[in-house]
């Protein structure tokens, strides 16, 4: 199944996440029979994040949103912890510092977009300042209903300097919610990450679906789609995610930039190295391979 086409969300479509399964795993019933495609997978992100990095002509940007315990942070330390960390970048989105606050709402987020060959993940992102920010009417709604343009508009201009964007919403039921917040707090080593808020926050679900029904209907384009990722499963989130970032990094015709020095030349300058150091009475170190 090609998950690009199954949970993208098209442009102008109307999203009802209560129609969305949060459990579905397609042909897989377990962990262990997705492992093997999901290695595929990464391992592919992997060479494909090596292309990128040497073309250094174009960049990636990957937008994780989600509700409390949703799995953001799992998706960054299971699907790209293989990629080499010299040209892949995680920033986290929480509430706007000063200096933020003080600034347009995409300042902060402008700020951290991939340079070129770079891969960059938002964990929460520019997206926040229309889903909390509306949820508890920090700004009236004459003001957040007019950054949906605006952040189309960052977007596009992104894209038009060589940026590729997905946009990932990973979808899980109320009660798988509250089965991770026990886990928690059955979990000594993860007791920082629970909040007096957790709860609060589930009080308002109903307007936080809305908030993101209404964020993804207006701003998933053909250049920065948006996904529904059925993410009751952790191990399946993973295998779908893994995947489309896969393909679309495929999709962006990566190559290898052309040689800037005459190979010949180099070797015939090495061997005259390793003659010389031989007739000293020391054999050159074999060369390491870099994983």
């Amino acid at each position: 199944m090609d998950y690009r086409k199954r949970f993208v969300v098209e442009p102008g479509a109307r999203v009802r996440l209560g129609k969305i399964d949060p459990a579905f795993k397609d042909k897989h019933q377990s962990h262990d029979s997705a492992t093997p495609d999901l290695q595929k997978h990464i391992e592919r992100m992997a060479k494909l994040q090596y292309l990128l990095y040497a073309d250094g002509n174009q960049s990636l940007l990957v937008v994780l949103q989600a509700l409390d315990a949703g799995g953001k942070d799992g998706v960054v330390r299971h699907v790209f912890s293989a990629m080499n960390p010299q040209g892949t970048w995680v920033f986290g989105f929480k509430q706007p510092s000063k200096l933020e606050a003080a600034h347009d709402f995409l300042w902060r987020g402008h700020l951290r977009t991939p340079g070129k060959g770079e891969v960059v993940i938002f964990n929460r992102s520019h997206y926040e300042d229309v889903l909390v920010v509306r949820v508890h009417k920090l700004v009236p709604k004459p003001v957040w209903s007019k950054r949906y343009e605006l952040i189309n508009d960052f977007e596009k201009m992104l894209q038009e300097n060589g940026t590729r964007i997905l946009k990932f919403y990973l979808h899980i039921s109320p009660e798988e919610q509250l089965e991770r917040f026990k886990q928690r707090l059955d979990d000594a080593p993860r007791h920082w990450k629970i909040s007096e808020t957790d709860y609060s926050e589930r009080e308002l679900w109903s307007d936080y679906i809305e908030a993101f029904e209404d964020a993804m209907e207006r701003t998933s384009t053909k250049h920065a789609p948006w996904y529904v990722i059925p993410s009751n499963h952790k191990w399946f989130r993973n295998l779908a995610i893994s995947e489309i970032v896969a393909d679309t990094l495929e999709d962006m015709d990566l190559k290898l930039p052309p040689t800037q020095v005459d190979i010949a030349e180099i070797r015939r300058k090495y061997h005259a190295a390793a003659a010389q150091e031989a007739r000293r009475g020391h054999k050159p170190a074999k060369a390491s391979r870099d994983k």
